[in-house]
């Protein structure tokens, strides 16, 4: 019986339904894609035993043990997994690595327990290789806007303003800086490329081609963006938005230690302030041949003393002392020097409401 298949995979991102994925749980960690759930046919113990019986005996002995392998009890309890996810998600699509085997068996059997579900033709490997040809295909076809600006200038929070943004920090899980760790971590390179290119293909049907993101360089965090694509944005229009010091500190202030401090207590308890004590640390620690010996152990002294006073009456204003320190003696020197660099050809920069007003220009839309 021939069951349904899709292979229209603009469509699928498009309409970004669900998707179930019953690769091992060891295929979904190294990469997966935007609303999946991995509900594997085989588990990784058992992809590996039916591996070896596949590379000393062939294709038949391997299906033979997956099926010993997966019975009974154990058949019914994975099955049943994704009838429950299908009855939730009628619209959901299923796949495995290459639509074969895996998917196939997964689908028949959902079948005959009352249910079906399409299966994406070519599976994960065909999807993704879709992905990455898109990402590397847009050069001419978009008009990217890259905001610059200083550290603490308010630019993720702006862009956010906008329908036509790509929030690269929030694919990547990072926020760009030696500081900017998110305490879940960062996904897998993999998984960074498909999500970029799930964000930007309905984008660019939405928005004519126009996008708007924030400058961050070729990394974001320990992630890369894809080099042609990288390229593509470098060829893009530069604004810098102009905030004053003091709202600058007072940015980093709220972000990185008073939500960041909430974020970390509400994962770890009492504990979490210390692993936010730790994190700030360690990146104070990065950043010391850079900064210099003598200006590395002021704003060491500043942090110490910021983070005692907080533990013995609970104030957490002194903590600006280092920020003020860090902008002014690390973040502003290094962004002169690479803003002097910059290759993207420069066309505005003011205020939020400056920006906000050129870009409207430029057939922007606000949310």
């Amino acid at each position: 019986m021939n069951l349904p298949t899709r292979n229209d995979y603009k469509q699928i991102v498009l309409d970004a339904p669900p998707l179930i994925d019953v690769r091992a749980p060891a295929e979904f960690r190294e990469g997966s894609f935007p609303g999946a759930v991995n509900l594997p046919l085989l588990n990784d113990m058992e992809r590996h035993e039916v591996g070896i019986v596949y590379k000393q005996s062939g294709n038949e002995k391997a299906v033979e043990l997956g099926h010993q392998l997966v019975s009974g009890t154990v058949k019914e309890e994975r099955v049943q997994a994704w009838m429950d996810f299908i009855e939730k998600n009628p619209k959901a699509l299923l796949y495995c690595f290459r639509g074969g085997q895996r998917s196939r068996i997964s689908q028949q059997w959902i079948y005959e327990a009352g249910k079906e579900i399409v299966r994406i033709e070519g599976g994960y490997k065909a999807l993704r290789a879709f992905l990455i040809r898109y990402l590397d295909s847009l050069e001419g076809k978009i008009s990217p806007y890259i905001l610059g600006g200083r550290t603490g200038s308010g630019k993720t929070d702006f862009i956010l303003k906008f329908h036509e943004t790509l929030d690269l920090e929030k694919n990547a899980n990072h926020r760009g800086s030696s500081f900017g760790a998110n305490i879940q971590g960062q996904p897998t390179q993999i998984h960074f490329e498909n999500s970029l290119a799930y964000s930007l293909l309905p984008l660019v049907e939405n928005s004519g081609g126009k996008i708007l993101l924030e400058d961050e360089g070729k990394n974001v965090g320990k992630l890369y963006l894809p080099p042609k694509l990288l390229e593509t944005f470098y060829k893009g229009k530069l604004l810098i938005l102009e905030t004053p010091m003091a709202e600058r500190i007072e940015n980093i202030y709220r972000e990185y230690v008073l939500q960041d401090q909430k974020e970390y207590m509400r994962q770890s308890g009492e504990r979490g302030l210390e692993l936010w004590h730790d994190l700030l640390h360690s990146a104070m620690g990065r950043i010391e041949r850079r900064l210099g010996g003598l200006r590395h152990r002021n704003l060491m002294e500043l942090f110490f003393h910021a983070w005692q006073e907080q533990k013995k009456t609970g104030r957490t204003e002194e903590h600006k002392a280092w920020i003020e320190f860090l902008l002014q003696e690390y973040y502003d020197p290094m962004y002169d020097y690479q803003i002097a660099k910059k290759k993207q050809i420069f066309v505005f920069a003011g205020s939020q409401t400056e920006i906000r007003d050129y870009l409207l220009s430029q057939g922007f839309t606000v949310l």
